[in-house]
């Protein structure tokens, strides 16, 4: 922080935040920072930054899964200290009540690769029945998918998965995901744009929601 702040730099892009993050709000106090991702912290209200409704687009993934004849829908949701961990288990939980399903199966990871596998046996341990998984990252995704796998369940036919972000590791994964896609190189271009007009002396949007859409693969 007090490279930041001393002079060193015109401005910041700051990625993957969490809510006990306070420093960056002084930041921005001083220098013109833009988001990517809504930050949590109380003192960022008047934050610049670049996000997706991670809560509708969650809820579109966990509709998919059930409009595919999925019942028994279970989560490894995001981190909890983070604003994409809380608004996609958020949109999981509404898909599932507005379809009238429980929305209990609930296990928290932590974006990472290891986290999901973790995570998902946790799962599967309390919730053996679950016919299909929202992840809240493509990356523990593939965890969830190897773990199925490993206890001899077939994906998509016993259990789907639904991933989150379409990045490279939803490719990468043993049988290619089934995910909802965010826009993560228009993201970062906009973010960038922003701060380049802030520097200018531009007014510029504090806010700006980019659209997503579930891409269809093998494991849902």
């Amino acid at each position: 922080m007090g490279y930041l702040l001393g002079g060193n730099v015109d401005g910041a892009l700051v990625v993957s935040h969490h809510t006990d993050d306070h420093l960056l709000a002084e930041l921005g106090a001083s220098i013109p920072v833009v988001f990517g991702g809504r930050p949590l912290d109380p003192q960022s209200t008047d934050s610049y930054y670049v996000d997706v409704d991670n809560a509708i687009a969650a809820a579109d993934g966990t509709r998919y899964l059930i409009e595919h004849g999925r019942r028994r829908i279970g989560t490894v949701a995001g981190p909890a200290d983070m604003p994409a961990g809380i608004d996609r288990l958020a949109g999981w939980q509404k898909a599932l009540t507005d379809a009238g399903l429980e929305s209990t199966a609930v296990v928290r990871g932590d974006f990472t690769l290891a986290g999901g596998v973790r995570a998902t046996r946790e799962l599967l341990d309390a919730h053996p029945d679950l016919d299909a998984i929202f992840v809240a990252s493509d990356l523990m995704a593939m965890g969830t998918v190897t773990v199925l796998r490993e206890r001899g369940l077939s994906v998509p036919d016993q259990v789907a998965v639904m991933g989150f972000d379409d990045s490279p590791a939803a490719l990468a994964s043993e049988i290619p995901l089934t995910t909802v896609r965010q826009p993560s190189v228009e993201q970062g271009e906009r973010m960038a744009r922003i701060l380049l007009g802030l520097l200018d002396g531009e007014t510029m949007p504090r806010r700006h929601i980019m659209p997503t859409e579930v891409v269809v693969r093998a494991s849902a």
